[in-house]
């Protein structure tokens, strides 16, 4: 099954953005994944979900929440 996960992520620098792309294409299962920098925006599809996604981002040391709930903080 595919699903879209939209998440909100700190890009500070091109090594963030870099480690971030890294870890990304390790998950299994993944079809595309893009990074809006304008937006702090990281989008992957395939057959993941947000919590594979989120955990795979900590494990680097970056911080991720859900796009739906980082737009509710605004």
């Amino acid at each position: 099954m595919t699903n879209v996960v939209e998440l909100k992520v700190g890009l500070h620098c091109e090594e963030c953005i870099k480690k971030i792309l890294k870890a990304i294409k390790k998950l299994e299962d993944i079809e595309t994944y893009n990074v809006d920098t304008q937006l702090n925006k990281v989008i992957v599809t395939g057959n993941v979900t947000t919590e594979e996604v989120i955990r795979v981002l900590q494990k680097i040391g970056k911080s991720a929440s859900a796009w739906e709930e980082a737009q509710l903080d605004c």
